[in-house]
């Protein structure tokens, strides 16, 4: 224990030392992480804790989802969420499918590599793209429109992660049996969410002790996740909306909830709840960008691997550029227009992160080109974190949008 214990607690205090000195800076919190970590790495600094899938998935994702859930609004997201749900849907797919035939076409990467790069990348990470919207004090719809598209776009990007990794190793699959995984995998996320809620609900509306209604939120968050995992539903999307409907349980008022027997928290719960999950977040903040910067730091690139990284992240950002410019083209004229100014913020905003990272570390040892994919995806996400985590508060200037 003492050994995990340890080193958690030195990364936490170089952690609250980097937040004092980027603040004073006004640099970004993440990039500030990120580089520490490379710069601890270089110096012959080593930490016992170190990136893993199950740390990334099951430890650091549930608590930083739930927190992000509980902000958003529901009417607003409701107002906005045709969008949303082409971006998070239609845009992965989309931004896979150019990334992918950019590596085969550029660098003669084989099918089944392409499309797993271009899967796992393809989803914008909701823990980079947060935490970059929190430092730069965005707020507003286009907040919302980065940080829910964020959010929803891991569903599809887990399922289709899965039904790729399936057909490289040689799994017949049908369009019938996508469309039905992705159903189920939604659906149930959804599901074991509303449950996981109505329940906590149920039991936190007969109490007042704040402690109580607080821990019960934790359960939720952590509950609902693993429960879903174990479903082999969406366990991301289950986490999201149980955060979602907690957040907004003062919204609905006490009549609607009381008709099924429920309350909502306590306005000293509230409060506390509030309080409590931002410090929460701030610590997986802290610990997961730490580690990515020690894990990119650790990983050796020579001038190839660079010029690989090099195209991958520029694929990346053609990817996702299609994915806005082309997606807001319909909505123009409609309520849900989303003015250009917005969409740079959208474009530049699609950060890649700790998602991928998970997603590339679950892959099997035995799969062919898995070294390259690994360092391909650390590289991009290296590159995404710092270089428009950086340069974002000049781009949000240059577009005339205020903090």
């Amino acid at each position: 224990m003492e050994r995990i214990i340890a080193p958690l607690l030195g990364l936490l205090v170089i952690a609250s030392l980097v937040a004092i000195i980027v603040r004073r800076l006004h640099l970004p919190y993440t990039v500030g992480l990120v580089l520490t970590g490379i710069s601890l790495s270089v110096i012959g600094v080593e930490s016992d804790l170190s990136l893993s899938h199950d740390l990334i998935y099951v430890v650091i994702l549930p608590p930083l989802l739930f927190e992000a859930a509980l902000g958003i609004s529901w009417p607003d997201f409701r107002r906005d969420a045709l969008p949303i749900f082409v971006l998070a849907t239609v845009g992965v797919i989309a931004s896979a499918l150019v990334v992918a035939i950019g590596l085969m076409q550029i660098l003669n990467w084989p099918m089944q590599a392409a499309a797993i790069f271009g899967v796992l990348i393809a989803a914008t990470d909701p823990v980079s793209v947060i935490a970059m919207f929190k430092d730069n004090e965005v707020k507003g719809r286009i907040r919302l429109l980065v940080e829910s598209e964020s959010l929803m776009n891991d569903g599809v990007a887990a399922v289709l992660f899965g039904v790729v990794l399936a057909w490289s190793n040689g799994v017949g699959i049908t369009a019938s049996g996508i469309v039905e995984s992705l159903v189920l995998t939604v659906g149930g996320g959804i599901g074991v969410g509303l449950i996981t809620a109505t329940m906590v609900l149920a039991v936190a509306g007969r109490t007042t002790d704040h402690l109580v209604e607080t821990v019960l939120t934790g359960v939720a968050a952590y509950g609902s996740f693993l429960a879903a995992e174990r479903l082999h539903v969406s366990g991301i999307l289950a986490t999201i909306t149980a955060g979602l409907v907690l957040g907004q349980a003062q919204l609905l008022g006490l009549a609607k909830l009381r008709m099924f027997k429920l309350n909502p928290l306590s306005p000293s719960g509230q409060e506390f709840l509030d309080g409590f999950w931002e410090f929460a977040a701030f610590l997986a903040n802290s610990l997961i960008f730490l580690l990515i910067g020690l894990a990119v730091a650790e990983t050796t690139f020579d001038g190839a691997a660079m010029n690989t990284v090099t195209i991958a992240a520029l694929l990346v950002l053609l990817g996702r550029a299609v994915t806005v410019y082309g997606l807001c083209l319909p909505f123009v004229g409609t309520r849900w227009r989303i003015p250009l100014p917005d969409q740079h913020i959208l474009w530049w905003g699609g950060l890649r992160g700790a998602l991928a990272l998970s997603l590339t570390l679950a892959l099997p040892e035995t799969l062919p080109f898995r070294q390259e994919i690994t360092l391909t995806t650390f590289g991009v996400v290296a590159l995404s974190v710092v270089v428009q985590g950086m340069t974002m508060p000049a781009l949000m200037k240059a577009v005339g949008l205020k903090r």
